[in-house]
């Protein structure tokens, strides 16, 4: 003789609907985790001065 579980149907459409849900969000987070990462050139520190120009040099006096 066995038990017999009951087992309401809102909540067993609630199970799969969370099921689904977590499904999908743990395959597209995993699709963005697997991505190409873009590396570009480093970023100056925010205070300092301009990288473009080289800094200019003082010519001794004559």
């Amino acid at each position: 003789m066995g038990f017999v579980l009951v087992i309401s149907f809102p909540l067993l459409l609630l199970v799969l609907i969370l099921a689904l849900a977590f499904y999908l969000l743990g395959r597209a987070q995993g699709r963005r985790e697997r991505a190409a990462q873009y590396f570009g050139p480093p970023v100056a520190p925010p205070g300092s001065v301009s990288a473009s120009s080289p800094p200019t040099q003082a010519k001794p006096s004559e």
